[in-house]
């Protein structure tokens, strides 16, 4: 059985009578849509033309949401329909960032996530979902699409109908007839520029295009999520650093870098914990783990990171003798927490910026930037060696986010999410250039022989244009609309 939808846009007047029926079925509250209608208007006066659409959760057979969600709170029923339990979400955000519909939202009321789930409630007692009951022109038609003999597979079978950006393949059920391109892909819209534009961007010559009319969209990760970023780079790089030179010079950096990795992890860990909506219930992801989702991984990385400093700092107070084999686990832990995020924002499919095969690369060298900045900064470990491990890892960062950045990007909202990044005042000046090439300069004079204070400063600088890049990035991902 598959469960969905059939949108007739052809018979839509534009009522909202459906989203008035969802709200007051599923109780919605204010501001926020389980589904919505929206509009465009097409053409130059006096020809021109309104369309509408009604957008809403499209039941995927691959659901984004439920594969990346921690606590198994969005699943997929056998039945087809993609549900949520309310009493286990703890409001990560990270099924908006997955789902390439806007299909969630963080009800204000339970700050739990929530969507349209076909009004389940109802399909389990037989009943038909509170928008079809309503629809004066009987435009929205549900039914089972494994039945070749319901109303909504033949109309599948026989018209010409299409789902929304088929290209993220999640294998949609919510199929329209007559919608028009513009409403169910937003990167055919209103305001195209050409300098984001290649020919296979636009199906046609679509003409001026104004939106006029659409529900509210979020931007679900700020400033803790690219905090996380700098200081997870940080505890990171510091460990791995430490623990590769004590590896490799036989001399043993002390308690200062394990205290450093071990303060940064728990500022990690805090960031994380205090993004939720619900942290409280954090624990949920230890107790019901979904062990597709990065989120997961990642928490047991950043555990067992944090008990590899916690255990390196017991063996430095009770004066026992590490081992080349605890250092080596150091090193695969410290390349594990600064490299999971590449896995976690692959999963975030929604934003197609952040699906970067040179992100995992990029994280990696940050971390070893930072962690070398770091270890400057407190006087930790052979300072002429962290100074060319630094410049070189700079300069390789450096040459990655140009090429991220200034490369033939995959698709417009790439393309936007890269503008949205070199139009900032602050990614020339704090990134580039404060950030990048002023400590590269600084580095080569110490490595010539200039005076210690020059890598001092390089590493102030470069830490600032990690931290800027990081919001910039966070930022820029989330700027394409999803619907």
């Amino acid at each position: 059985m598959r469960l969905g939808f059939v949108l007739d846009q052809t018979k839509c007047i534009g009522c909202h009578a459906c989203t008035v029926a969802c709200k007051s079925e599923n109780d919605v509250p204010i501001g926020v849509f389980r589904t919505w209608v929206k509009y465009v208007e097409k053409g130059v006066f006096p020809d021109t033309r309104r369309h509408f659409a009604v957008l809403r959760c499209n039941q995927c057979d691959d659901a984004p949401c439920a594969t990346i969600c921690p606590t198994r709170a969005l699943y997929r029923r056998p039945d087809g329909i993609v549900d949520f339990d309310s009493n286990a979400c703890i409001g990560c955000k990270s099924c908006m960032q997955a789902c390439p519909y806007d299909a969630l939202y963080i009800d204000p009321s339970s700050h739990t996530a929530a969507k349209c789930n076909l009004c389940s409630h109802r399909v389990d007692r037989g009943l038909l979902p509170a928008c079809e009951i309503v629809c004066p022109t009987q435009a929205i038609m549900s039914g089972d699409f494994d039945d070749p003999e319901s109303p909504v597979a033949k109309i599948a079978s026989r018209e010409p109908v299409a789902v929304r950006k088929p290209d993220q393949g999640t294998l949609p059920k919510v199929f329209y007839v007559g919608a028009d391109a513009t409403l169910l892909d937003p990167r055919i819209d209103r305001d195209v520029s050409p300098m984001f534009t290649d020919p296979g961007d636009l199906k046609a010559d679509v003409g001026p295009v104004r939106e006029v009319y659409d529900a509210p969209h979020a931007t679900p990760w700020g400033w803790k999520v690219w905090a996380y970023l700098w200081t997870k780079s940080i505890a990171a790089g510091v460990l791995m650093l430490a623990a590769l030179f004590a590896l490799t010079t036989r001399e043993n950096p002390g308690l200062l870098p394990p205290a450093i990795a071990l303060a940064f992890i728990t500022i990690t860990a805090a960031l994380l914990v205090f993004d939720l909506k619900r942290p409280e219930r954090f624990w949920l992801m230890l107790v019901r783990p979904n062990f597709r989702s990065w989120l997961v991984w990642g928490g047991y990385i950043l555990g067992a990171f944090g008990a590899i400093s916690a255990a390196w700092i017991a063996g430095e107070l009770l004066h026992i003798e590490h081992t080349r084999a605890g250092f080596a686990i150091a090193i695969l832990l410290g390349a594990a927490a600064a490299g999971y995020t590449a896995f976690l924002f692959n999963q975030a499919e929604g934003r197609d910026f952040w699906q970067s095969p040179k992100l995992l690369w990029h994280l990696l060298l940050e971390a070893l930037v930072c962690g070398a900045a770091v270890l400057l900064l407190a006087r930790c470990g052979p300072e002429r060696a962290l100074t060319v491990t630094f410049l070189a890892s700079l300069a390789l960062q450096t040459a990655l986010i140009g090429a991220e950045l200034v490369e033939r990007q995959s698709n417009i909202d790439v393309r936007r999410a890269s503008h949205a990044i070199t139009k900032a005042p602050s990614f020339w000046a704090v990134v580039i250039v404060a950030g990048s090439l002023a400590p590269m300069g600084l580095l080569v004079a110490r490595v010539a022989g200039g005076p210690p204070a020059l890598a001092l400063a390089a590493s102030v600088l470069a830490l600032a244009g990690a931290l800027e890049y990081g919001r910039l990035w966070i930022v820029a991902g989330q700027k394409p609309r999803l619907s």
